[in-house]
């Protein structure tokens, strides 16, 4: 197959210099628009060639929420297709229109110039970056005591040491005002700390530097100078640089 895709990715590089030479003929030298407009003819010219043939697309359709579901299952909320990169079959695209479905776990992305919305077969996705975040796919050890379950994690540390935050969202019902039953999404966020092969759950500033203990003294002089918080919205970020600090001591 890959033998396949590369060469008609190749046919398909063949069509675009020879269209876009004939362009450039057109187009006179001193125009203002002359990049922009060769640049959206490659890019028309490439998705209408290769099309569905990608490999990058052969999931499965995907289906929205009923509207009557009160918020929604995307990460950050963000319920519009943003652009962004995946690695997909140890292929890696990027410019792709994409959704992270918090409450499936799962990767949607738009057909170029469609509204075909297709959801990535999980076993085949490596890592995505989306909205300037890095997701990892995690396979969980069956074998271990100490794992965690399998799916997408937002790494926001990757270095000899690994933070991850585990975001999720469920579907709570709740009677409302007039006594009928209302749906809603609701997020959970969950954080890990990868050490020597080992999945630690940390939730605070303590069971952070518990798990870093063979250098806590320096680390909490690191936090103390660079007056690092570890509360709800300056955590990820004090975590990052905390795990990176460490990795710098024990290089």
């Amino acid at each position: 197959m890959l033998k396949t895709y590369t060469a008609s990715l190749l046919c398909v590089i063949a069509v675009l210099f020879v269209e876009n030479a004939a362009l450039a003929q057109t187009i006179t030298a001193d125009s203002l628009n002359h990049k922009q407009a060769l640049y959206a003819n490659i890019t028309d010219n490439f998705y209408r060639t290769i099309g569905s043939q990608s490999m990058l697309y052969n999931g499965k359709d995907y289906e929205f929420y009923d509207p009557a579901l009160k918020g929604n299952a995307y990460v950050f909320d963000n319920a519009s297709f943003s652009p962004g990169t995946v690695v997909y079959d140890g292929v890696l695209y990027k410019n792709v229109n994409m959704l992270y479905d918090l409450f499936k776990d799962e990767v949607v992305i738009k057909l170029y110039s469609s509204a075909l919305k297709i959801t990535l077969l999980k076993e085949r996705v490596s890592s995505f970056d989306m909205l300037d975040h890095h997701f990892v796919n995690i396979k969980a050890d069956t074998t271990s005591t100490n794992s965690i379950r399998s799916g997408y994690y937002d790494q926001l540390y990757g270095g000899k040491i690994q933070v991850l935050a585990r975001r999720e969202k469920s579907i709570q019902t709740a009677q409302g005002f007039a006594g009928s039953l209302d749906s809603y999404f609701l997020s959970s966020l969950n954080y890990y700390l990868y050490k020597n092969g080992r999945y630690y759950s940390v939730s605070s500033e303590g069971s952070f530097l518990d798990v870093l203990k063979d250098k806590k003294k320096e680390l909490q002089q690191f936090i103390k100078a660079n007056k690092l918080k570890f509360k709800k919205y300056q955590r990820e970020d004090a975590m990052a640089k905390v795990a990176a600090y460490y990795d710098q001591l024990t290089d």
